[in-house]
């Protein structure tokens, strides 16, 4: 993966460049999935942090019948500037058809 976002960012430099958000996004739903075993849902936030990005990745963790009964988990991830994860916690879970009233 490494070298597909050096070719589709134009490479970093060895100043410390980050990874573009598009490849930051890949990286984090990828990589969470390799750890997880669980497909990600979607990527509900990016931000840069430090050297690197934190993203917040949406997970089916339980499928059922009917879908907006299925139990959803949010993980926080940290990538660093490569775009290799260096830290995922799970901090939130909730039913798929839950309104988020935050």
């Amino acid at each position: 993966m490494a070298s597909e976002d050096a070719a589709d960012d134009g490479g970093n430099d060895s100043r410390g460049a980050r990874i573009k958000a598009r490849s930051a996004l890949r990286a984090a739903a990828v990589q969470l999935a390799e750890l997880t075993g669980r497909e990600p849902h979607s990527v509900s936030s990016l931000q840069p942090a430090g050297g690197g990005w934190t993203a917040h990745v949406e997970v089916t963790e339980i499928e059922r019948i009917p879908d907006t009964a299925s139990v959803m988990a949010t993980y926080k991830v940290d990538l660093d500037g490569d775009g290799e994860l260096l830290a995922y916690e799970q901090t939130h879970r909730y039913s798929k058809g839950q309104i988020d009233r935050r």
